[in-house]
């Protein structure tokens, strides 16, 4: 039988996942060393309120795909932990999903940064 929805149990699951997130995985906390500071940066740069949505929301968008890519390989983690052709695909393409976030936060700040730097010449 499924539990009820419960808020403040849900929202101890999640606190939980950030927890692990930060104690466990080398990624995420290397990712978040970036992160941060480019959150921070965001606030002091002249642009619009779009283009500061979306410098923050690619940001966002790495730290989620990298929650995601920690699940599926705790997921197939637990199924098994012999080598299978099957499971280093999915584990492959959802760290491809991570390095694809990247690839999009990177554009967008290039894209932006490169706008503001053209302004002043």
């Amino acid at each position: 039988m499924k539990p009820k929805y419960n808020f403040l149990n849900n929202t101890k699951y999640a606190f939980s996942g950030i927890y692990y997130m930060l104690k466990m995985e080398s990624s995420f906390r290397i990712e978040l060393c970036v992160i941060i500071p480019a959150f921070i940066l965001s606030f002091f740069l002249p642009v619009s309120m779009i283009e500061h949505i979306a410098l923050v929301a690619v940001l966002f968008v790495i730290l989620i795909v990298e929650c995601i890519n920690s699940a599926i390989e705790s997921c197939i983690d637990l199924i098994t932990d012999k080598f299978h052709k099957q499971a280093k695909i999915a584990k492959d393409c959802a760290s491809c999903a991570v390095f694809f976030s990247i690839c999009l936060a990177v554009f967008i700040w290039v894209i932006i940064l490169c706008k503001l730097i053209l302004k002043f010449f």
